[in-house]
């Protein structure tokens, strides 16, 4: 029995041309406990592939993690599946505001010791005891609000090219830095400021506000369904958008346009852009933001070393990787020395302190 994606993204891509349908792309969590996570993955490949389901998600003894894509004619009998599932049942999916029939080009179920690495005890806190829930209208008017501290709980990468109004976007690469980043310096601000905390899809958040509450903080909020379903209420209801740029999303499409800004800049030339893309030598990988112009010149890749290993013949760029081992660069976020225009470390807590 098949358990394991067999097919590469080439000849998956080939084969969704050929099958010619639209297809959904959707993401959704839930903290549960699973017993068996092993035995829950399995289940759930061999029944989301023969629905043709595609995408990346992460099974826990603490619950699920889900970004995909499946057929549009298929939603029914997935929806039905999740259903059939206690925890799974009646409760929101995130559909993607922008949708593309190659956002995913495998099938990856993949058994974690947890569904988002936080790196916290989960025993030291009681971690059902969340935040407050809200809407997008709620949202707005607690942004409006004097007395709140609205904060960004992506990585920088995500809150460079798109964030609300007037938050506070830390600049780390890893959710777990932003945990104690913010305590500290929110320390004289737990009882007398709202923490108001927003991230793509509410899963960080429903963390994050738990962990904050047990550490003191009184006024603890966060945007229900993250960035993705506050653009769909906006749409929906003619609310005001608050969101300035693009929304960074984790599969082959890079971002969801929000609104018509662009906040960030090519990370080579410094223009306009909010494009991230990675670097066509194999061996770098970098994900970093790059224009059409320096595209053109650097033929994809982030810089001229890059470049030439690149336009080398395929089993030469194989041969001056073996035995290397990965670049580092491989799990950087625009954070490489070369890019001169890339986002520069600061305090970002400065007008809070002065």
């Amino acid at each position: 029995m098949q358990l394991y994606n067999k097919l590469s993204a080439n000849e998956r891509a080939e084969l969704i041309k050929q099958a010619g349908k639209e297809r959904l792309t959707l993401s959704f969590y839930q903290y549960a406990h699973i017993s068996n996570p092993q035995e829950f993955r399995d289940q759930l490949f061999i029944k989301w592939d023969s629905l043709d389901v595609l995408g990346r998600i992460y099974v826990a003894t603490e619950g699920i993690n889900a970004q995909l894509s499946l057929p549009a004619d298929h939603f029914k009998d997935f929806k039905q599946h999740l259903d059939n599932i206690d925890f799974l049942k009646d409760f929101r999916l995130n559909i993607a505001i922008e949708q593309d029939n190659m956002s995913f080009l495998k099938l990856k179920v993949k058994v974690r010791e947890k569904i988002v690495a936080d790196g916290l005890n989960d025993n030291t806190f009681d971690v059902t005891n969340k935040g407050v829930h809200l809407s997008a209208k709620e949202f707005n008017d607690m942004l409006n609000n004097p007395n709140t501290v609205c904060v960004d709980m992506r990585n920088h990468y995500e809150s460079e090219i798109g964030h609300f109004d007037g938050a506070i976007t830390p600049d780390v690469d890893t959710f777990r830095e932003s945990l104690d980043i913010i305590e500290e310096d929110l320390r004289e601000h737990k009882e007398d400021k709202n923490l108001l905390m927003y991230c793509t899809g509410g899963i960080r958040c429903e963390k994050a506000s738990a962990y904050y509450k047990h550490k003191g903080f009184k006024n603890v909020y966060q945007l229900e369904g993250g960035i993705i379903e506050y653009t769909r209420q906006v749409n929906a209801e003619g609310i005001e958008n608050k969101f300035i740029g693009k929304n960074f999303v984790f599969d082959e499409r890079r971002a969801e346009k929000i609104s018509d800004d662009v906040i960030a800049q090519c990370h080579q030339c410094g223009k306009p852009c909010d494009t991230h893309v990675n670097c066509a030598n194999d061996a770098c990988h970098l994900l970093f933001i790059q224009c059409e112009d320096c595209k053109t010149e650097m033929d994809n890749c982030c810089s001229s070393t890059c470049k030439n290993i690149h336009a080398l013949p395929y089993e030469e760029q194989k041969a001056l990787r073996k035995g290397q081992g990965n670049s580092n660069d491989i799990f950087k976020k625009g954070r490489a020395d070369h890019l001169p225009y890339k986002k520069d470390l600061r305090n970002i807590f400065e007008t809070l302190k002065k």
